[in-house]
């Protein structure tokens, strides 16, 4: 699990006379390294940590079953602090993490890379913040474990997922809110989410998922265009669903399942852990269980022949 800079989270939450404060280490990359553990994968985690809330994500991030390899740098990491007391995620303060030096660049990428090439799936995830590191980097990240044997799994947006595409990637995960800010597809809906993953395909993806919030998520493997149906649940947090299905499918592909089988165990995962409050939790039996109520079937929906590509 590639997660270039961590985070130390602060939640304040309502707990009666005195509100009550936790401390976490979070993160794209960190949500999904917990998140695969759960499910019961052994993680390695490539990161970096400085400062003092470095020394903070030291303790905060050894967690069961996930392996922390982090680069010491100069610079602290990012902090974060959300007031969940109302019910809702209200901002109260957001610190972003800088931008790493060469040396911490470079030491970095030894890192990523060794772990990468030790491990069964490589996830790569994007910094929280931009300008840490150059996009370029994902461009030899890639296409290095490609030529190798990790099988590639990434959710990066911007300059860098067109980086990770011009090295190519056998799996890229990415939301439709991302899909459509990032311009590869002109708005929601089926026709133009379908749009988007022949394009983002035919870019340098082998497979691409797509995420839809509650609604049922595309995927294309191939010239196989699938969607991905399950039980309808109340959400308690919706945020980190696509977090946790990305860990689901990593976990499913690493221990040798076939595309599909991963894509309806990242679907129950994704699904359990909107049922629940935090990030990148939920258990692997549970999930094990859902994904038998994973609908994974063909769309018929095609893609707009003339459609203009993304400029």
């Amino acid at each position: 699990m590639f997660a270039p800079t961590a985070l130390v989270t602060v939640t304040i939450e309502d707990g009666g006379e005195h509100p009550a404060v936790h401390f976490h280490a979070g993160g794209q990359g960190v949500w999904v390294a917990h998140m695969a553990a759960a499910l019961g994968a052994d993680v390695a985690l490539s990161t970096a940590v400085g400062g003092e809330s470095g020394e903070l994500l030291s303790v905060l991030l050894q967690t069961p079953g996930v392996n922390v390899h982090a680069v010491r740098t100069g610079a602290p990491n990012g902090v974060y602090v959300h007031d969940r007391r109302s019910g809702k995620r209200i901002r109260v303060a957001q610190v972003p993490a800088p931008r790493l030096e060469r040396h911490e660049v470079d030491e970095l990428y030894g890192v990523a890379l060794t772990d990468g090439l030790e491990s069964d799936v490589a996830c790569l995830t994007a910094p929280q913040h931009p300008g840490v590191l150059e996009p370029s980097f994902y461009a030899r990240l890639a296409g290095d474990m490609r030529r190798n044997d990790p099988i590639v799994v990434a959710d990066v947006t911007g300059p860098a997922l067109d980086c990770v595409l011009s090295s190519g990637v056998d799996v890229l995960k990415l939301s439709e809110a991302e899909l459509v800010a990032e311009g590869w597809a002109p708005g929601a809906g089926t026709e133009a989410i379908v749009d988007a993953v022949f394009r983002l395909q035919r870019a340098g993806a082998r497979a691409v998922v797509a995420s839809r919030g509650a609604g049922p998520a595309i995927a294309l493997t191939g010239d196989r265009l699938l969607e991905l149906r399950g039980p309808r649940f109340t959400a308690a947090d919706p945020g980190g669903t696509g977090d946790a299905m990305l860990a689901g499918i990593a976990v499913s592909l690493g221990r040798g399942d076939e595309l599909v089988d991963a894509l309806a165990f990242g679907a129950a995962a994704g699904a359990i852990n909107a049922t629940r409050h935090g990030l990148g939790t939920g258990g692997r039996h549970q999930v094990e269980k859902l994904a038998r109520h994973i609908s994974v079937r063909p769309l018929t929906t095609r893609p707009v022949a003339d459609a203009a590509e993304r400029p």
